[in-house]
């Protein structure tokens, strides 16, 4: 058994500023990237119990989600997926939409020969220009919807004085890619032709998303940058789904995705987006942003996430691919944090910490202070 103490002295954080004609702030946790596991599975005998690798405040919760969902997550298929979408469809019926600010429901032209796109439009008013976010719920690509994120980015919106727009994109499989892109892409550009009428300042849109969301976040700003239409301000990404080779063709350690979103999620959640299995030779150019070879010329980059997420490796090794590239990127990983952690505990400390560092991000994003608590 290891003490509370590996988690106040016993694993270093880095934290350093890199110049790549850019600056990063980069708190790595040591030694949680290379190690080899059995990925997905209980531990082998002589190996740490999962929950050694947990911050102790958090271990509470990620026991109960680990109990929930068993050892190696939510097992997801063409059979369980009705499913599960009611599932989640239920839990985010549950968070009410606050009175302010003000929500409006817009169905928006879709791409060429799809149907129509319907967003939410949340606090605005064209009574001054202000930065916006474009917003990408999670959901593995396969699941979620965006009014379960109203609530919370009503607060956000509020906090940070800005415009937000939540993009109830279509899902995979019955979508594949691009579709999803394209409904994102879409939104962006609708967002941007709308500027005026919601008073948005197009120099300061931001595009944001939490895992899968975060995931499409990035692939929309590598296509607008490749399109070169619609100037984006940055990216704010939380644990985002970068990597389709991710507990596919990459083998992780066994406490990372334990109990939470797993290695077989991620390979069938991506297999439903790409159309191949997961980790394939070729993939849809465009679908993966961490296949993408050329990274320069993205927005500023935000990225956060927990060292035992699934995606923490993939994550820090998309910020260090930006940072080569000469993109402003700035890198959060908080210690012995799991996928949704701050949701679930949002209380801790860890919690805390790791929602001031989103503030502080869009801040930068916005050029604006935030409303004092």
């Amino acid at each position: 058994m290891l003490s509370d103490k590996r988690f106040k002295d016993g694993l270093p954080i880095v934290r350093g500023i890199l110049l790549f004609g850019a600056v990063m702030t980069l708190l790595v946790i040591a030694g949680c990237a290379n190690i080899e596991g059995n990925t997905g599975a209980k531990p082998q005998m002589g190996q740490l119990s999962p929950i050694e690798y947990v911050a102790p405040e958090l271990r509470e919760a990620f026991r109960q989600r680990a109990e929930a969902w068993g050892n190696n997550g939510v097992t997801y298929s063409d059979e369980t997926l009705a499913r599960f979408r009611i599932q989640a469809d239920k839990l985010g019926s549950r968070s009410e939409v606050l009175a302010e600010p003000r929500v409006e429901e817009v169905m928006i032209p879709g791409p060429e020969g799809a149907p129509d796109v319907r967003v939410y439009v949340i606090g605005a008013h064209a009574l001054r220009k202000r930065p916006a976010i474009l917003f990408m719920h999670g959901g593995g690509y396969i699941i979620g919807a965006a009014k379960s994120d109203v609530p919370r980015l009503q607060e956000l919106a509020q906090k940070h004085d800005g415009v937000i727009v939540t993009v109830d994109y279509r899902l995979a499989p019955e979508t594949g890619f691009p579709g999803s892109l394209e409904d994102n892409y879409a939104a962006l550009k609708w967002l941007s032709g709308n500027a005026e009428k919601f008073g948005v300042d197009r120099e300061r849109i931001v595009v944001m998303g939490d895992s899968a969301g975060g995931g499409h976040a990035a692939m929309l700003a590598i296509a607008a940058r490749d399109r070169g239409e619609i100037p984006i301000k940055a990216q704010i990404l939380t644990y985002p789904m970068l990597d389709d080779r991710t507990g596919s063709t990459r083998t992780m350690p066994y406490w990372m995705g334990y109990g939470s979103w797993s290695p077989a999620a991620n390979q069938y959640g991506w297999s439903a987006l790409l159309g191949v299995p997961a980790g394939s030779e070729q993939v849809p150019a465009g679908a993966v942003p961490a296949r993408v070879k050329d990274l320069s010329g993205l927005p500023d980059t935000f990225i956060r996430v927990g060292s035992i997420d699934l995606f923490a490796e993939e994550n820090i090794e998309y910020a260090r691919r930006l940072v080569h590239a000469g993109v402003p990127t700035e890198l959060v990983v908080i210690p012995g944090g799991f996928h949704g952690f701050q949701r679930m505990m949002p209380e801790a400390e860890l919690s805390k910490q790791f929602n001031e560092a989103l503030d502080t991000a869009i801040t930068k994003a916005f050029g604006v202070r935030a409303k004092q608590e």
